[in-house]
């Protein structure tokens, strides 16, 4: 009986036709998991910017539960649905954008915030069912897309420098480096290198253990409390789950704007990531077809849609592929069973909230930096040759950081695309719905 259902669970799987077996599975499920799962306490300490200005209480624990749920329903969802070995969590970036520029800038209330990203997810479901989601994404140039994906990991990587006290303000300069005569800069520092010198070394898993290293460090000197316990039966997120929906009856009239464009800017910064991730770890594995598609490319997207719905109900910002997977896959993943198993090591790692909240924010600086420095490695896929589209890119790579705002620098980019073009003669290479957006984002700036 046994072995009939694992004969099952094998052709479900596919297991024979990708030439793969249970143990080379799970060694890529642990592979992805202990290379990903530094966005346990990153993205709480992150969203937390957002949640706690307007909650007195600590919320830690269940942003970081809010996380791991919907990291293991988008996972498991995919692996069952898509049969592909590749993982999802809430995006970085996105919980940047989130958290410092729509509550933090903009003034929307993070349950209003959380409320955009559930309807975002909803709109995606029905772009994916619709078939839409294609259109939308082929209308915005190649240029632009690298460009915000460059911008947005410069951004990170600066709020990670900040966080630490690595940069800190200065009347003269705008900003500086410090003296490093505290402990937080120092050990984020040393975190840094650590953590460069283990991706440099090829080691499986190096963010999360440059993580782990350099708050180990911090309890070790007295620069963070220790703590509290090892292992810890997780509470339901009661001040968290559900927010999304009481968000929609805080939405007042002079916010609809703002709201609206929250969620446009949602969607589309989820379609360029998801379709970017599948489309590296695609070529990585094999999974393409002839013409370069993907042969399950319905089931990955309503993964990440329904990966997403589920994450603003529990709390968090917009769930999404992670290019993470792409370490599973180089130690043999090839199968839904990678991703499903992912999901489950994402629950399992509930048990372990004290340790993972007694994290300090200094000590995921390593964490943003490199991935700041992965989500950069694209700009040379910018043509620089061509000025109506190297300006328009460098705008964006360049005013996101410098105006801690993601938005900002997504509006400056699609507002100066359509314009470049125009003054040299190529207008007609302007999609029609980048003016319409280009106008968006303008008059967003008369409503605000």
């Amino acid at each position: 009986m046994r072995g009939h259902r694992y004969s099952r669970f094998r052709a479900w799987f596919n297991l024979q036709q990708a030439h793969t077996s249970l143990s080379t599975e799970a060694l890529a499920a642990l592979t992805t998991f202990l290379t990903m799962s530094y966005i346990l306490p990153v993205n709480a300490q992150i969203l937390s910017n957002a949640i706690f200005l307007e909650q007195p209480q600590d919320l830690q624990a269940e942003l970081v539960i809010a996380t791991a749920v919907s990291a293991a329903v988008g996972s498991i969802l995919m692996g069952i649905w898509a049969n592909y070995p590749i993982a999802l969590a809430p995006g970085m970036g996105i919980n940047a954008f989130f958290a410092f520029a729509v509550v933090g800038q903009m003034g929307l209330p993070w349950p209003l915030a959380l409320s955009a990203v559930l309807l975002e997810g909803i709109v995606f479901v029905l772009l994916t069912l619709t078939g839409m989601r294609s259109l939308i994404v082929n209308m915005i140039p190649m240029s632009l897309k690298v460009a915000i994906a460059a911008g947005v990991g410069l951004f990170i990587a600066y709020i990670g420098l900040g966080n630490a006290g690595i940069i800190i303000a200065d009347a003269a300069t705008k900003t500086k480096l410090t003296t490093f005569d505290t402990w937080p800069p120092i050990l984020a520092a040393l975190g840094i290198l650590l953590t460069a010198f283990l991706c440099a070394k090829g080691v499986r898993g190096a963010i999360f253990w440059g993580v782990m290293i350099t708050a180990l460090a911090a309890w070790l000197v007295g620069a963070a409390p220790w703590p509290t316990a090892l292992i810890q039966w997780p509470q339901w997120p009661s001040h968290l789950f559900g927010q999304a929906l009481v968000g929609f009856g805080q939405l007042q009239p002079q916010q609809l704007g703002s709201f609206l464009l929250v969620t446009l800017v949602l969607l589309f910064t989820d379609m360029f990531d998801t379709v970017g991730t599948l489309s590296a770890v695609g070529v990585q594995a094999g999974f393409l077809n002839q013409q370069g598609h993907f042969p399950r490319a319905l089931g990955a997207f309503m993964a990440d849609a329904v990966g997403t719905i589920v994450g603003a109900l529990f709390g968090t910002s917009t769930v999404t592929t992670y290019i993470e997977s792409a370490a599973g896959i180089a130690v043999g993943g090839r199968t839904g069973l990678t991703a499903l198993m992912v999901g489950g090591l994402f629950l399992l790692s509930l048990l372990f909230l004290p340790v993972t909240t007694a994290i300090p924010s200094f000590a995921t600086a390593p964490a943003l930096v490199l991935v700041g420095v992965f989500m950069a490695r694209s700009l040379p896929d910018i043509p620089w040759s061509d000025l109506t589209e190297a300006i328009p890119a460098f705008l964006v790579v360049l005013v996101m950081p410098l105006s801690y705002s993601i938005s900002e620098g997504l509006a400056v980019g699609f507002i100066s695309y359509p314009i470049v073009k125009l003054a040299a003669g190529k207008g007609r290479e302007v999609h029609p719905a980048l003016w319409a957006l280009a106008v968006i984002f303008i008059a967003h700036y008369f409503w605000r």
